[in-house]
C-alpha cells in the first residue's frame, strides 16, 4: 500500500496543502469526486467555506467520507474542514460527516477583517507553532476520547480523536510543516496497521 494522501478539492486552500504536503515529498492529489477517494492513506479537508464544500460534494460524496473515518483512515480538517468533520455545530441542525465528537462554533474569531496571527503550544509538537486565525471555528464542547492538543486564550483550537485531527487554524498558511508531518505520523500508523 503506497502513502497517497488526498486533498479535498471543491473549494478553499487546496493549493497551500499540496504545496506543504509536497515540501514533505509526500504524493498528494485533489479529490473532487467520491471515485478518486479510492486507495488514499489519508485525507486533508481544507478551509474554506463548509456550506459551500458540503454543497459541492452532495450526500453521496458525504457518506462516502463518513465510511472512511469509521474504517480508520487518517482525516486532517482545517477550520472549515473541522465544521464538516464535527458531530455537532453551535446553533445549526445540519451536520455532514460527524466523525470526531465535538461541538464547533462557527466564526468564533470574528469576520474576515478580525483575522489574526499567533504562536501556539501544540502538545506533541512545540511551544512555537505558528497559526493563522481566519473567521476560524472554535471547539466548545468535547467528547471524553477527544484529545485537545493546542488552545488559544483557554479555548480549544485543535484536537484529534483516533484517526481524526481538525484545527481551527490554517497551518498551510504557514512555512511551518510540523503539523502536516504529525498528520502524516497519523497515516502512517494507520498503513501499518492495514498491513499487519
Amino acid at each position: 500500500m503506497t502513502t497517497e494522501i488526498g486533498v479535498l478539492g471543491l473549494q478553499g486552500a487546496v493549493r497551500e496543502h499540496l504545496a506543504a504536503l509536497s515540501r514533505l515529498g509526500i504524493a498528494a492529489r485533489a479529490v473532487k469526486r467520491s471515485a478518486e477517494l479510492d486507495g488514499l492513506s489519508g485525507l486533508i479537508l481544507p478551509g474554506g467555506e463548509s456550506t459551500a464544500i458540503s454543497l459541492l460534494a452532495g450526500e453521496g460524496f458525504l457518506a462516502r467520507l463518513r465510511e472512511m473515518a469509521d474504517a480508520g483512515v487518517p482525516l486532517f480538517g482545517t477550520c472549515a474542514g473541522m465544521i464538516l468533520l464535527a458531530r455537532e455545530i453551535a446553533g445549526q441542525s445540519i451536520t455532514y460527516i460527524q466523525a470526531i465528537d465535538i461541538t464547533v462554533a462557527r466564526n468564533a474569531t470574528g469576520r474576515q477583517v478580525d483575522s489574526f496571527e499567533t504562536t501556539l503550544s501544540v502538545d506533541g509538537i512545540g511551544d512555537d507553532v505558528p497559526a493563522v486565525f481566519i473567521r476560524a471555528p472554535y471547539i466548545t464542547r468535547m467528547g471524553p476520547e477527544v484529545q485537545p492538543l493546542a488552545r488559544h486564550e483557554g479555548t480549544v483550537v485543535m484536537a484529534q480523536q483516533g484517526n481524526v485531527l481538525v484545527t481551527s487554524f490554517h497551518p498551510e498558511l504557514t512555512d511551518d510543516l510540523r503539523i502536516h508531518r504529525y498528520f502524516l505520523g497519523m497515516v502512517e500508523k494507520y498503513r501499518q496497521e492495514v498491513q499487519q
